[in-house]
């Protein structure tokens, strides 16, 4: 990657002159915007804070909650534009939006939403996981969109006869912004399984699915409500008035500005940290964790821990994914930060996570014997349909701060690890280096040792590693607009991303002993989290 933009008064000529670059990524807790230069060099950047809901036993975000979202992270890019640049953002040369993978957005044929967005997060579809993996010979994780479509069936639900469409985020996003209901490859492999000659969907597996579900007399065939599969690199239809105004409700942007196909968080991922090649890797790791290896072969047989996703430009890739990250130490650094306020100690959340996360590296290796679960939600790796965070320990455990914040990171791993194992012990997957991004990794040396530590790999950085996906996306949005149309994504982001990674750090063999000793704790408590699921049922809580 070139230097950022050194001259102010020429980054403000590009911006002004249309010629600045849109990234946008809808993640689990933030909305991220990032506008880079001509060079892929980050020029402003935007957010806008938001948070799932647990409704009717269903994690979800509401409609319009996600425009809200998207409208406040534009406001907020166009005044770091104005603050840094005396400039206001009015267009740009094209744009790209990302979002969480996955989950159940179906409309009717008019676009009525016919139930609330059913996100990635939920573990309810395990029958229907069961069986479609059983009947197509290929992994059908819970949170697939044609898993939660088919559960759905099984449940007898009213909607089914009615769906017009089943999108992502990213692709309910770019259909409201440009009416084009598409998605590009990397994306799509999150809904339903690709076949990587034609990178479309499987037309055996879809006809199979079809098959399966005739005698239930619905008027729709699966190919004609799934979105439709865009190359990596094309234009994916322009900014129509009515996208622009949801993008920017208070009016300054233009329509007609090209947008490229929307692709989803794990495609992000690997383009923003140049994991696109085979054997290499990547780790994004936040409210969920997930790290993706791309493979230089198909599995030997059916792994149900492992996603077979693929890169935006149509690699296989095996992706272990868990649903729990950073959300239950989260809660304990803000119920620790309150603890100091009320103790006279106002520090600035930034101070607060480094000062905490650097003690887990004093801690002893295996965190003293102590265990933690951050299952906010279910987790499919270890077989958990539901979550209840909890913290446990013996009485001859050594109890300190330094064990404590240890403990919850390597609990935050451990799922991630539990799938991993599947690939490099049971298929041989090989990689030098995992790159990683993910607001994991802000206190950098903290999270670089424990992820190295627990995928016992060296772990290099991304310069902007706390912004990864929306960079990525604007990075796919730009190579939609290279010159050399003969160019490669791999080759594109060589020389787009050069010098942007940090030095790896190397596995600790300490702290591998440490990680590998509480990851053996870990798998035999899971019966203490099954009995705490059983216990704090949901209805005893309300």
């Amino acid at each position: 990657m070139s230097d950022n933009i050194g001259d102010k008064t020429e980054a403000a000529r590009i911006i002004e002159n249309g010629k600045a670059i849109l990234g946008m990524e809808l993640g689990s807790t933030r909305i991220k915007a990032v506008l880079i230069g001509p060079d892929n060099s980050p020029l402003a950047s935007g957010s806008y804070g938001w948070e799932n809901t647990h409704q009717n036993g269903i994690w979800t975000y509401p409609l319009e909650e996600v425009w809200t979202g998207i409208a406040g992270c534009y406001a907020s890019l166009a005044a770091d534009v104005q603050d840094k640049f005396n400039v206001e953002l009015t267009r740009f040369a094209v744009g790209g939006f990302s979002g969480m993978m996955h989950g159940y957005l179906v409309f009717d044929n008019t676009g009525k939403l016919l139930v609330p967005f059913r996100t990635w997060r939920n573990n309810i579809t395990g029958k229907a996981s069961e069986e479609l993996t059983e009947l197509l010979q290929y992994p059908i994780p819970q949170r697939w969109s044609i898993a939660h479509l088919y559960q759905a069936i099984l449940n007898g639900e009213e909607h089914i006869g009615e769906i017009g469409l089943i999108t992502t985020l990213a692709g309910y996003v770019h259909w409201k912004l440009t009416g084009k209901k598409v998605l590009g490859v990397g994306d799509a492999s999150g809904q339903f399984p690709i076949d990587l000659e034609t990178r479309d969907f499987d037309a055996a597996l879809v006809e199979k699915f079809d098959v399966h579900v005739a005698d239930r007399g619905f008027s729709w065939k699966l190919r004609g409500i799934l979105p439709e599969i865009v190359p990596v690199g094309s234009n994916a239809g322009k900014l129509t008035d009515e996208g622009a105004r949801l993008l920017d409700p208070g009016g300054n942007l233009k329509a007609g500005i090209p947008l490229c196909p929307p692709e989803g968080d794990a495609g992000t991922g690997m383009v923003a940290t140049n994991s696109v090649r085979v054997r290499t890797g990547n780790v994004s790791a936040g409210t969920s964790v997930f790290a993706m290896l791309v493979m230089e072969k198909k599995p030997s047989r059916v792994h149900s821990e492992i996603d077979l996703v693929t890169t935006p430009d149509g690699k296989l890739v095996g992706m272990a994914h868990s649903n729990n990250c950073t959300s239950d130490y989260d809660a304990w650094i803000s119920l620790l930060g309150q603890a100091a306020r009320a103790l006279g100690a106002d520090v600035p959340t930034p101070v607060l996570y480094d000062t905490l996360l650097d003690l887990a590296l004093q801690g002893d290796p295996d965190a003293g014997g102590l265990l933690s679960y951050g299952y906010i939600s279910g987790e499919h790796l270890t077989g958990f349909s539901e979550g209840r965070p909890l913290f446990v320990r013996r009485p001859d455990s050594n109890f300190t701060i330094e064990n404590f914040i240890r403990s919850h990171l390597f609990t935050s791993l451990c799922a991630l690890r539990t799938g991993l194992n599947v690939l490099t012990d049971d298929e041989g997957v090989v990689v030098d280096e995992i790159r990683g991004h993910g607001g994991f990794f802000k206190t950098a040396n903290v999270g670089q040792r424990i992820m190295a530590a627990a995928t016992k790999t060296p772990i290099s950085l991304l310069e902007t590693a706390g912004e990864g996906g929306a960079w990525g996306m604007a990075l796919l949005a730009a190579y939609a607009i290279r010159e050399n149309t003969d160019q490669n994504l791999p080759d594109f982001l060589d020389i787009a991303l050069e010098g942007s990674i940090g030095e790896a750090v190397k596995p600790d063999p300490s702290d591998v002993k440490g990680f590998d000793a509480f990851f053996e704790r870990y798998h035999k408590g899971l019966t203490i989290e099954a009995a705490a699921v059983k216990a704090l049922d949901q209805s005893d809580w309300n």
